[in-house]
């Protein structure tokens, strides 16, 4: 599972929920060096037929009804990201003068001190925790991941908890956990480098976590905000990182956590800001981040093989500053729509219900649920059978489309109502 993935289990057999949104702006969806990417649903089939997976490694992509998955491809990049990209690539630069302008421009977008372009979301945690452990000293930078110092413990409340919180172990660090807000401000100590909180903490997600420590569970009153951790390590003088890697547009505003005094924040450069999916952001404190440019590639510290080429450094600047010109309400509305377009066409499937629900982010999923008499298949079943079908429809137990193109979310319906009418007729429904 992928933190930033939102999904989970809908709770057992006959139940799938759907989140239905669009990762690609499908007023914009064209592709660098090609014609536009068609609109028409039989012209993306036979794409999804024919292409470049197909053609090279026989590999058929599958209509894309989940989040942006990394394991599943992650996002789309936008067609001027694309088209940057590629005219980089014409050029050479000096990787350390590139970084440092870069870093500058980015700042100036997120009003920031400083920035840093990481390889991902995960890099930049790693780096981010590194610089917290290190600071300037190069003899620091050369002994991690094994600091021999006492100011080596990265504190997380427990509801701030994931999987991949493992970054701050991969820098050096250990990891105390704290359950209570007396508890919490009570484990701070001299041996505290850094305090770690995860943006999503704070908000419900429509969907329940398949582990305790795989997502947040709801906010409630035992679960610290990110102020609040922002509040007491400014006031206790420990840094604090906060994770908002994958939360746009929805989730965070770009500079929400920055602006309430976070040291250091993390941010996909794909997913929601649809650059390149192997760029990330870290952003701050200047100090703090020339400790973690001192850490990153191309330097030789412990960020030497988490590389980002100048294509991918240009494209996320591009990407970033289309994003902070991007009408983002406009945006989600169109998920919206797409969602109520879905559920309609999918409202006479004998013995299957689309129900549009409101989600915790503010636009609307559509949640199906069938009749197991009707049509007599488990979750595991659909998953199994969409998968396999043409063209293929991927999703992780709950299906969101923040991927789809325009075009795209009618094959996912279409693919959805002929796969489950043909399960009720083989069952006699």
């Amino acid at each position: 599972m992928d933190r930033r993935a939102f999904l989970a289990l809908s709770g057992g057999a006959g139940s799938l929920t759907l989140g239905l949104a669009a990762c690609a702006d499908p007023r914009s969806p064209g592709r660098a060096g090609a014609d536009e990417f068609p609109t028409d649903p039989d012209e993306i089939a036979a794409l999804y037929a024919d292409n470049i997976y197909t053609r090279l490694l026989g590999v058929r992509p599958h209509l894309p009804a989940h989040e942006h998955v990394s394991r599943l491809g992650g996002g789309r990049m936008a067609p001027e990201v694309i088209a940057a990209m590629a005219e980089a690539n014409d050029f050479f630069v000096d990787m350390h003068e590139l970084g440092r302008t870069a870093g500058e421009r980015i700042a100036d977008l997120m009003g920031a001190e400083a920035a840093l372009v990481t390889s991902g979301g995960f890099s930049a945690m790693v780096l981010g925790a590194a610089g917290c452990l290190t600071g300037t000293d190069s003899d620091r930078v050369h002994a991690l991941p094994r600091p021999t110092w006492d100011r080596t413990e990265c504190l997380i409340q427990t509801p701030h908890r994931f999987d991949y919180d493992r970054a701050y172990r991969d820098a050096g660090m250990t990891i105390v956990e704290a359950a209570e807000r007396g508890a919490f401000e009570s484990a701070i100590s001299e041996r505290t480098a850094m305090i770690a909180g995860l943006a999503a903490a704070e908000r419900q997600t429509l969907f329940a976590p398949p582990a305790p420590t795989h997502w947040a569970p709801p906010p409630d009153s035992t679960v610290m905000t990110n102020r609040e951790l922002i509040e007491i390590g400014g006031r206790r003088g420990v840094p604090v990182l906060v994770d908002m890697a994958s939360d746009l547009p929805t989730g965070v505003g770009l500079r929400e956590y920055l602006e309430a005094g976070a040291d250091l924040v993390v941010i996909s450069g794909g997913k929601g800001l649809r650059g390149p999916q192997s760029s990330g952001i870290l952003a701050g404190r200047a100090d703090l981040i020339e400790a973690a440019r001192l850490n990153a590639s191309p330097n030789d510290g412990i960020g030497r093989g988490m590389k980002v080429g100048k294509e991918e450094i240009i494209g996320l600047i591009v990407a970033l500053e289309r994003y902070v010109a991007l009408d983002t309400d406009e945006w989600v509305a169109g998920w919206t729509e797409m969602a109520r377009s879905i559920a309609s066409e999918l409202s006479d499937v004998a013995g299957l219900r689309a129900e549009v629900v409101e989600n915790t982010a503010g636009y609307l999923d559509v949640e199906l649920t069938w009749d197991t008499d009707v049509i007599p298949l488990t979750s595991d079943q659909a998953k199994e059978g969409l998968l396999v079908g043409d063209p293929r429809l991927a999703y992780l137990m709950t299906i969101r489309t923040r991927c789809l193109r325009e075009g795209e979310d009618v094959l996912v319906a279409r693919r959805l109502r002929d796969f489950f009418s043909a399960a009720a007729r083989g069952a006699g429904g």
